[in-house]
């Protein structure tokens, strides 16, 4: 990693990547430049069967506060016109399982981002919160997908007709995020289930995360058909974890 880097990979052997949005003194604001080295990163990812679980955070005191305002008003854009929601999409494809670590801030463009994860972590004492209507904005970025599937259609209303901010607690308890806990355990819980995921088949975790999405794109009665045709196979470990089970139980 080095510091000039807008975004930054770090790689452990046990298989975790954390990418960390590195805009500091933005709040990690989210310019094109930066978006470049998410998409850099992120394609990347997708290809490295090293990678057994994502973490995406950011520096400093903030997860991301949105859009950098500054780079619209001027009139900075990303190399095709569809980009910055195409590397979102990107994200949220990636075959390994995706935590977000949320602090801090997390508005509008943020929240966007932190959608694309799997998993959402959050800070009791973060804010967040859909701004696009304080600013005369409209979401390009997933909002209106996105946040629906998470807290279903009438709260997704309210968030984005009311620009209202929340804390960690308030997102738990709409389903916003999977789990707040206070300042100085997130760090730990989110340790701590990257560990539980890393544990299990990665390969199982890949297949399982494509059927979820999978899911998303047809009925109910096609999606069980499809599941049980094994699309996209079995995990490589699958007999070396089966031996392992048969043998501790002998």
């Amino acid at each position: 990693m080095s510091a000039g880097e807008l975004v930054l990979r770090d790689d452990r052997e046990d298989g975790l990547t954390t990418i960390t949005l590195n805009r500091p003194g933005k709040l990690n604001a989210m310019s094109s430049p930066a978006f470049v080295e998410l998409r850099a990163h992120v394609d990347a990812i997708a290809n490295d069967t090293s990678v057994g679980c994502v973490v995406l955070q950011g520096a400093g005191r903030s997860f991301c506060a949105g859009h950098d305002l500054d780079s619209i008003a001027e009139g900075e854009h990303p190399p095709s016109p569809n980009f910055t929601p195409e590397t979102i999409d990107a994200l949220e494809a990636l075959p390994q399982p995706v935590i977000g670590k949320l602090h801090g801030h997390c508005f509008t463009g943020g929240l966007e981002l932190a959608l694309a994860c799997d998993i959402l972590i959050a800070a009791s004492d973060i804010k967040m919160g859909d701004t696009h209507g304080q600013w005369g904005l409209v979401p390009i970025w997933g909002m209106s997908v996105r946040l629906p599937e998470r807290v279903g259609m009438s709260t997704a209303k309210e968030l984005m007709f009311t620009s209202r901010r929340f804390n960690g607690d308030e997102a738990a308890a709409m389903g916003l995020v999977d789990r707040s806990v206070a300042p100085a355990q997130l760090d730990a819980a989110v340790e701590e289930l990257a560990r539980e995921i890393l544990g299990n088949s990665w390969g199982t975790n890949r297949i399982d995360k494509q059927l979820l999405r999978d899911g998303g794109e047809r009925t109910r009665t096609d999606m069980l058909l499809h599941e049980r045709g094994l699309p996209h196979g079995r995990p490589d470990d699958m007999a070396e974890r089966m031996a392992k089970t048969a043998n501790k139980k002998r």
